[in-house]
């Protein structure tokens, strides 16, 4: 479970059903991991995530498929002997079905971590992020801190995180994450709304399970509930054209991943 990933690849499934409309999303991830030398490391995660929206009326039909790829390229290194810095920046394309330029953003980020003491250390730091729905910069700030081998409690935004590991095989975490995302649309829905984009923004919070198989396979399941979650169509000036009050909704998801 603590082991150096050099290289990995995910497979997840996750679904949501709200009082309105159901969302079903799988995803694909392949992670590559080079330490190059003892102060500097870095990571290349390419992804691909397949959004299907069903809805009980009929009206928004043309809405019911999203596609999204994204590649973020993480360079972190020890600045000095308690100081880690970290760079990330991830190209984005966020689409219905036709992929043009027109979709492209570009996201990133910037943090410092600061070794406190043996067991604590703390991480601030800026991103430009769609956890809101839409591209915007969001402070980055965590306070981690390593109870035993076993524990660790990490506290902040836009993640939480508390995990416990029993024995080499079993990881449980209880998270806390404010996420989500946009897509341009290829075309307007029936009722012809002005809208170019759609945002979809939640806070999760959910229990995680991981089961180490054998040495390379790892099972994860996870079960929570999304808050304030947030479904509109957008306009060119983000502005919000149609609220569809999805109210909150349970999730569950299942996944694989590979790893050495």
């Amino acid at each position: 479970m603590k082991a150096q990933e050099t290289f990995s690849a995910n497979v997840n499934l996750k679904t949501e059903p709200t009082d309105k409309i159901d969302f079903n999303e799988s995803n694909i991830s392949v992670l590559f991991n080079k330490k190059i030398n003892a102060k500097n490391q870095l990571t290349n995660t390419s992804e691909y995530a397949r959004l299907n929206v069903n809805y009980e009326f009929s009206e928004f039909e043309d809405l019911a498929l999203f596609n999204l790829f994204q590649n973020k390229t993480d360079y972190s290194f020890q600045a000095f002997d308690k100081t880690k810095m970290k760079f990330s920046l991830t190209q984005m394309f966020s689409f219905q079905e036709n992929l043009d330029w027109s979709d492209f953003t570009l996201l990133g980020s910037f943090e410092i971590q600061q070794q406190l003491n043996s067991n604590t250390n703390i991480t601030i730091g800026a991103a430009r992020s769609t956890v809101f729905g839409t591209p915007k910069f969001i402070p980055i700030v965590s306070i981690n801190y390593t109870l035993n081998e076993k524990s660790l409690i990490s506290v902040g935004f836009p993640d939480s995180k508390i995990s416990y590991l029993n024995n080499v095989r079993n990881k449980f975490s209880l998270t806390n994450s404010f996420n989500g995302n946009y897509y341009h649309l290829d075309q307007k829905s029936v009722l012809n709304y002005e809208a170019s984009k759609m945002g979809l923004s939640q806070m999760t919070s959910a229990f995680e399970y991981e089961r180490n198989v054998d040495e390379n396979w790892f099972l994860n399941f996870k079960a929570g509930y999304d808050f304030n979650k947030q479904y509109k169509l957008i306009d060119s000036e983000n502005h919000t054209v149609y609220n569809f009050n999805t109210g909150n909704g349970y999730i569950f998801g299942i996944g694989i991943k590979y790893k050495q």
